[in-house]
């Protein structure tokens, strides 16, 4: 028997498209109406929302969110899969599983355009590794989180910089504190050239990255340059990373990388002495810490 080449891929689609119907009925039939707040009207013939219901949440048409629900082809936006993953109280996982059953980018889904925000169990982590300077980094090098001594590392009161500018790419390009705090940093602009334009590359349907890679453009004449003449790629790798304090000198840390369960893609930086002037480099930020509680980081 002879099989085309397009019917693989046509039991593809229909596989997706049976997915996806399967998924929202069990969703939507497993929605308590009440808690939603919705009226009573009338005896129920089946658990959980009717479809009519989800349509109304959704601002949709009913026949169409029907026709999904059977599995017909059709062709949903983002927009409408955003608003019906809304309704039916999709959790992130949840939302951009219906985007990849439905064949749109999972990026688009409420979990990539989610805000995300540092959790009362990642602050504690943070503080909990203290005297161990330590931050929480998305893949794009946005800082979630950081611990004090993370800041008096690099010699920025993070609390006291913009939310939007809290980018260890972007500080490294415009800040000169933050930047004449590493040491022998000839290699780190291109390692940052290397490991973005991996990142951007899983993620080029994220608008945040492209904003940042206007944002480095525009600090830095060096880094587009970089980035037009070199390909190179560049992976997250734990590596030892020396620092230089005006107070007491040179030291080196141990960098070391630990990723969240989710994912975003989040990660966890700890950074451990490797020698006794990374010990002292400790000691003297937890006295500083004790003689400053609120302290004036760039000294």
């Amino acid at each position: 028997m002879n099989i085309t080449q397009s019917e693989p891929h046509g039991r593809m689609l229909d596989d997706s498209r049976q997915l996806l119907a399967s998924f929202l009925r069990t969703r939507r039939e497993s929605l308590d109406p009440e808690r939603l707040g919705l009226p009573r009207s009338g005896r129920r013939r089946t658990p959980g929302l009717r479809r009519e219901e989800v349509a109304q949440l959704a601002d949709i048409g009913v026949t169409w969110y029907t026709w999904l629900e059977q599995g017909r082809e059709v062709n949903p936006s983002a927009n409408a899969m955003t608003a019906i993953a809304t309704a039916l109280q999709c959790s992130p996982a949840e939302a951009r599983y219906l985007f990849i059953l439905a064949g749109l980018p999972p990026s688009d889904s409420p979990e990539g355009a989610y805000c995300e925000g540092l959790s009362i169990a990642s602050r504690r982590t943070l503080d909990a590794l203290m005297p161990n300077p330590a931050s929480i980094q998305k893949p794009n090098f946005d800082i979630l989180g950081y611990n004090r001594h993370f800041c008096h590392m690099l010699g920025v009161d993070l609390d006291k910089v913009p939310v939007e500018e809290r980018n260890c790419i972007y500080q490294y390009l415009t800040n000169e504190t933050w930047r004449s705090r590493i040491e022998h940093n000839e290699s780190l602009l291109p390692r940052f050239v290397g490991l973005f334009r991996a990142g951007i590359t899983e993620h080029r349907d994220d608008p945040r990255w492209e904003t940042l890679l206007a944002q480095f453009f525009s600090a830095s004449s060096e880094f587009k340059a970089l980035w037009d003449k070199r390909y190179e790629i560049r992976s997250i790798e734990n590596h030892i990373k020396q620092y230089v304090h005006p107070q007491i000198g040179s030291f080196g840390m141990q960098q070391v990388n630990w990723f969240s369960a989710p994912r975003n893609g989040s990660r966890l930086l700890v950074y451990f002495p490797i020698d006794d002037a990374g010990e002292r480099a400790l000691q003297f930020f937890t006295e500083q810490e004790r003689a400053h509680p609120t302290p004036l980081i760039t000294g």
